[in-house]
């Protein structure tokens, strides 16, 4: 017999993995008219943000590292730099989860914010650093920007037609998560 809430833990994962693959899915599929167009946003990063500050447990590290090295690969990116920064990011926020259950959103919405910003600024210092040919810096911030009011809308598709809420106090002392 398989424990409720391990089987709850491992259907998320699988949920975080399918929704992974549909959002690589829609990004290659060839709908972009014109060729000046706004960058649309990082869903992958948005996604793993937004459920590693409501439920750490549902997105291991070992789970967004796949995701985000596949996706690296797929979009032509420099192979782990950006998954390395999402780890980062993604680590530094399920640090301050505990802090953040009983923060409004708008303080949420700032710290992942100045996660994402933080990592927009490495991504471009490592990229220069090593002479990559990167996009230009008018691109990366409308990038960023959309990834940001995009944020919102992930936060309420997840909690309202994923389920996926913050952790209660209680539900946090029976867990034995720390705080």
């Amino acid at each position: 017999m398989v424990d409720p809430r391990t089987l709850r833990r491992w259907s998320y994962r699988a949920g975080f993995l399918a929704l992974s693959a549909i959002v690589v899915f829609v990004y290659l599929l060839p709908v972009r008219v014109g060729s000046g167009h706004w960058p649309g946003p990082d869903l992958l990063l948005g996604f793993a943000f937004a459920w590693v500050l409501r439920r750490p447990d549902y997105v291991p590290v070992w789970l967004v590292a796949t995701v985000m090295l596949t996706a690296d690969f797929i979009f032509l990116r420099p192979p782990g730099l950006w998954s390395a920064l999402t780890i980062l990011g993604l680590e530094f926020l399920r640090r301050r989860e505990a802090t953040s259950r009983d923060m409004p959103f708008a303080v949420e919405w700032a710290m992942v914010a100045g996660v994402m910003l933080a990592m927009a600024v490495l991504y471009r210092l490592a990229l220069g650093t090593f002479m990559v040919d990167r996009t230009s810096l008018g691109l990366t911030i409308l990038g960023q920007i959309s990834t940001l009011l995009a944020y919102p809308v992930i936060v309420l598709f997840s909690r309202s037609v994923l389920g996926i809420t913050k952790i209660s106090p209680a539900e946090a002392d029976e867990m034995r998560y720390v705080r």
